[in-house]
């Protein structure tokens, strides 16, 4: 039951990086599961209305089921409620992207979002997925917060992943990762400069529970024409004090009162 549950989920995740729809051939080519079983699972996942297939081509995408039970357990956990109005001023007083991760086990994911760019390039990549620790700001925020030994057995679990999937000056060993954990550890935030994606900078502060552990992370993301090292170190204090607020505000949402 176990692998079948696993195939499943890798098939809804293979689904959710393909919005256009996925033959069955591909799919089960990619994700190295056997035609047949393929077929079985995307039948299933039909019958509980995760899936669907296209009429005109046969292609198979999700339905907005997952995506419905992910918003309601947002809305009821209260995260995007105490945290938005948060992210919004802060989206003003920098005039870039703003986003809240929040940690879950050994996962940062992003959860809300507010754009503060009104003109011009505009940076907005896809929410609700996992962020990679090894080349985002915000991973190494939060690695940041763990000790020395912590992060480094994080890193090497997730992995460093391919380094034509990320910018030119991502890190591409162990060694280096740790460099910009390091920084951010000293400087109280993350900076990184086209090390996620080229021509990008981001940076992220660390949001703390009450016991002192992280539960998430609060980044600023922009063009790096207008999101330069500089205005990066100008935004520090603004950002640090955001994660505080949302810290503060934490206690009201059941989920991080969990974690808390």
């Amino acid at each position: 039951m176990s692998g079948i549950l696993e195939r499943s989920f890798k098939v809804l995740e293979h689904l959710a990086e393909h919005p256009e729809g996925c033959a069955l051939s591909t799919l089960a080519s990619e994700l190295q599961i056997p035609l047949s079983a393929s077929h079985r699972l995307l039948a299933e996942l039909i019958r509980c209305g995760y899936v669907r297939q296209e009429a005109r081509d046969g292609h198979y995408v999700l339905t907005i089921k997952l995506v419905s039970i992910s918003l309601s357990f947002l809305s009821r956990s209260g995260i995007v409620d105490i945290a938005q109005p948060l992210l919004d001023q802060l989206a003003v007083a920098s005039g870039e992207l703003v986003r809240l991760a929040v940690v879950d086990g050994e996962d940062l994911t992003f959860v809300a979002k507010a754009q503060g760019a009104t003109h011009g390039l505009r940076y907005d990549p896809d929410m609700g997925l996992s962020v990679a620790l090894s080349c985002s700001a915000a991973g190494h925020a939060w690695l940041s917060t763990m000790g020395e030994d912590d992060a480094m057995a994080l890193v090497a679990k997730k992995g460093l992943g391919k380094p034509e999937d990320y910018g030119p000056k991502a890190p591409t060993s162990l060694k280096a990762v740790m460099a910009f954990v390091k920084a951010a550890r000293q400087r109280g935030f993350s900076m990184i400069n086209e090390v996620f994606a080229p021509a990008m900078t981001a940076m992220a502060a660390p949001v703390f529970g009450a016991d002192g552990t992280a539960i998430g992370v609060v980044t600023i993301a922009g063009p790096l024409v207008r999101l330069t090292p500089q205005r990066m170190e100008a935004l520090g204090p603004v950002l640090c004090q955001a994660a505080e607020e949302v810290a503060r505000a934490s206690g009201a949402s059941a989920l991080f009162k969990k974690r808390a």
